[in-house]
């Protein structure tokens, strides 16, 4: 019996032991405070994007054949109207030379024609022949006429078929993709090669509803592509698009920003952001300020979003929260944080304290 008591007497005492120490545990915490920001103008908002081409163009076939030449590869640049790729037109050329034979035909015949009915005519005035023969005569003219331009316009109609075995570069631009080999057969509507032109480039990004109060304003509209020189900072773009549409599903509308001609190294398809002026963003939604935390201060668990908020007896407690958009080292909170919040600034070790 007096082992029981001295047993649980042990036990009582390890518990207050661990009591104590506890607090000084997560007194030992490093914390940091939710940032907030009001309407000035510093604040900025920043939404990813893609550099696209406001001019893009898939060059396909009209004709079918074999692709005897194919002079472009990916990354080229071409000029308006060089030879990119040529089809097989050896048939085509057949044909036209056909029609252009059948049209000479035609001619011959017509001239008969015309010739016989100035005979007739002079016949017809002389009282030899009658009126019937003389209608006749003339209608076998017009008839022959009516052949000659039938076969004229199966000429031409064969002779610019000619020309759709050859694919030329509608503009000035730079080969981004090459989807066909020498000795494809080519299709009508068939893709052939995707060509842009890098003096016309766009960045465009999907945007909150909510933050697109005055997003019209080139002023208010800057952009960012991180990984090319000369556009690392945000700058303003040469226009501004808000595209009068909202997905109903994501509740985002389509902001374009056009960019200068002097960023040569842009092309489509890069990373980029869109950078929106935080009062923009306040007065749509009618918020008076915004919280902004550290971004090493999240915890990411499986689909679970959050941080530790260190209350005021020094324990760590794990919240969910809801992120907005990511700037620089920081990240702003849409929901889960008040301003008065202290958080962990080390999640790993806020973890193992509690």
């Amino acid at each position: 019996m007096l082992n029981h008591r001295r047993a649980f007497a042990l036990s009582l005492l390890g518990l207050a032991c661990w009591a104590n120490l506890t607090p000084v545990a997560y007194a030992q915490l490093a914390t940091v405070a939710v940032q907030t920001s009001g309407t000035g103008t510093g604040e900025r908002a920043s939404y990813d994007g893609v550099v696209e081409a406001v001019r893009q163009t898939s060059l396909s076939a009209q004709v079918p054949g074999a692709i005897v030449a194919l002079s472009v590869r990916a990354g080229d640049t071409v000029r308006a109207g060089q030879d990119i790729a040529r089809i097989d037109a050896s048939a085509a050329v057949q044909n036209a030379s056909a029609s252009s034979a059948q049209v000479e035909a035609a001619k011959a015949s017509l001239n008969v024609a015309t010739k016989e009915l100035e005979r007739q005519k002079q016949l017809f005035q002389k009282q030899y022949i009658s009126q019937s023969a003389l209608d006749r005569a003339q209608a076998q003219a017009q008839a022959a006429q009516a052949q000659v331009n039938a076969l004229q316009a199966q000429t031409n109609a064969a002779q610019t078929q000619t020309r759709y075995f050859a694919i030329k570069a509608p503009y000035s631009g730079v080969v981004s993709e090459v989807l066909v080999a020498l000795g494809d057969m080519a299709m009508p509507g068939r893709p052939l090669v995707t060509l842009y032109d890098p003096s016309a480039l766009r960045i465009t990004a999907a945007v909150p509803q909510s933050a697109l109060a005055d997003a019209g304003a080139v002023s208010k509209i800057q952009f960012e592509i991180p990984d090319l020189p000369g556009a690392q900072s945000p700058q303003a773009g040469i226009s501004a698009q808000v595209l009068p549409l909202v997905d109903a599903a994501t509740h985002t509308a389509q902001v374009r920003v056009g960019l200068p001609a002097s960023l040569k190294s842009a092309a489509p398809g890069m990373f980029a952001r869109v950078w929106l002026a935080a009062n923009t963003i306040a007065g749509a939604t009618g918020l008076g300020e915004r919280f902004y935390i550290p971004a090493n201060t999240v915890v990411r668990r499986a689909e679970m979003t959050g941080v530790y908020v260190v209350d005021d007896k020094g324990r760590a407690l794990l919240r969910q929260v809801r992120l907005g958009p990511q700037q620089g080292e920081r990240i702003e909170v849409l929901s889960g944080v008040q301003k008065t919040d202290k958080l962990a600034a080390d999640p790993q070790a806020a973890a193992k304290a509690k």
